[in-house]
């Protein structure tokens, strides 16, 4: 399993490596250029999100048709043109371009649903654990080495070094990922359009609180920066003393976090920690005085939001059947994207609007909403998995499943030889199916 998913997941950490590493500074950055405002700036920070948003849900599905490697080959040349638009960007309206060209190459969900093609449903939380795992020392080194090199050198250096690290996912993908197993599942053109991804009532929740998850990022990432320069006077290659215990800390707690959300099935309790350690870095953040203070909030911030990475794209791939999963976490990516690009407009607006305070209360409300959402969620650890062997089962009968009440899904995994039934345990047993199924 781990030799499947590590190119990909390196696919995907170096793409996300080239985004955040501007995101430690692209604000105080963009306030800067001609044109530039505290709104711009918040759209540039999330500006690359708008493009994905749009273009995810069709990334997805066109992965689902053409094949995952072309579709991530097309996304990645799109994302490295839109990086050397804003390595050359002299105002805020170039780099505002080149930003929504970056976010045009909207491959997160495709390689999701390619790690979902490559292991068996019982192995995928140990999988989508080690994509964010890569994606999140991708993030701490970004934190960490944006600041100085921004810094010392300038911002326009980091957007020439995300391009160059697309140009090597590339590499990645075309001499180390493998093509994916063969799968058949019965299902009509009908059950495979998009709308039938918004009929699970589980899936729908989890779109949801991507949208909540995202926005809060982008205003996060939007804030720091700002009044780390503005109110305590601190240069961009000093910044890192803040981001450094931040991301050492945050990192940490992913681990508690995936045991107890996918272990021991208490992915809504997981969230709702996570909202409290988000809503009392916003009031932090927002009314400190010291930096020392501010530092905490910002700890806080990079706790709370990464206990959720762990479980948000793994509950997806649970609880979406497997002709869906590429749209499935393509709507769910585009609600994140939808999130990225409102947090870091309206987080612009409140600033310039109403200063740090403004924006915290408004975050503050968010969580409010976000943590009554969460408290009607259902954990995905309802859904079961059954793999059962050809040589003891009969493939024939698998249509015959969905004359079962409680069995979500099912398929016939040609390369490995098995069928695989997924079913809600609280409606119908594993030993239904297995009889059924019994030769």
């Amino acid at each position: 399993m781990f030799k499947k998913v590590l190119p990909l997941s390196l696919i995907v950490a170096l793409r996300f490596f080239g985004l955040f590493i501007v995101l430690s500074v692209l604000s105080q950055y963009a306030v800067e250029l001609p044109g530039g405002t505290a709104f711009l700036a918040g759209v540039a920070v999330g500006g690359y999100a708008l493009t994905q948003a749009v273009l995810q849900v069709p990334f997805g599905v066109l992965s689902d048709k053409i094949g995952r490697k072309k579709t991530l080959l097309i996304g990645l040349l799109i994302f490295a043109a839109g990086s050397v638009i804003c390595a050359v960007a002299d105002n805020i309206y170039i780099l505002l371009l080149g930003r929504f060209l970056q976010g045009a190459g909207a491959i997160g969900s495709v390689v999701t649903a390619m790690i979902a093609d490559h292991v068996r449903e019982d192995q995928r939380a140990h999988a989508m654990a080690v994509m964010g795992m890569t994606i999140a020392m991708s993030f701490a080194a970004a934190m960490i080495i944006g600041p100085i090199i921004g810094g010392f050198y300038s911002v326009s250096a980091l957007f020439w070094l995300t391009a160059i690290l697309a140009i090597l996912a590339l590499a990645i993908l075309f001499t180390a990922v493998p093509e994916p197993p063969k799968i058949i599942h019965s299902y009509s053109e009908e059950e495979a359009k998009i709308k039938h991804v918004f009929k699970d009532k589980d899936l729908v929740r989890m779109y949801i609180t991507f949208l909540f998850h995202s926005s809060t990022m982008a205003i996060a990432f939007f804030l720091i920066p700002l009044v780390m320069k503005q109110k305590f006077g601190l240069e961009p290659e000093s910044y890192w003393k803040i981001y450094l215990p931040a991301v050492f800390f945050g990192i940490i707690a992913m681990g508690p976090a995936a045991v107890f959300g996918e272990k021991y099935g208490k992915g809504k309790e997981v969230f709702l920690v996570s909202i409290a350690f988000i809503a009392a870095a916003f009031a932090l953040m927002g009314w400190s005085s010291s930096v020392v203070w501010f530092g905490v909030g910002a700890t806080f911030f990079f706790i709370g939001f990464n206990m959720f990475e762990p479980l948000l794209q793994s509950f997806v791939s649970k609880f979406a059947k497997v002709h869906q999963k590429g749209a499935a976490l393509g709507v769910a990516n585009t609600f994140a994207y939808v999130g990225i690009f409102l947090g870091g407009a309206i987080g612009g607006w409140l600033y310039q609007k109403f200063g740090a305070s403004g924006v915290s209360i408004f975050v503050l409300f968010l969580t409010i909403f976000w943590a009554l959402w969460i408290f009607t969620m259902r954990s995905p650890g309802v859904r079961d998995n059954l793999f059962l062997p050809y040589v003891e089962y009969d493939k024939e009968k698998v249509d015959g499943l969905k004359l079962i009440n409680g069995v979500t899904d099912f398929y016939l995994n040609e390369t490995e030889q098995i069928i695989v039934v997924k079913f809600d345990n609280e409606i119908v047993s594993a030993e239904v199916i297995e009889t059924f199924l019994k030769k």
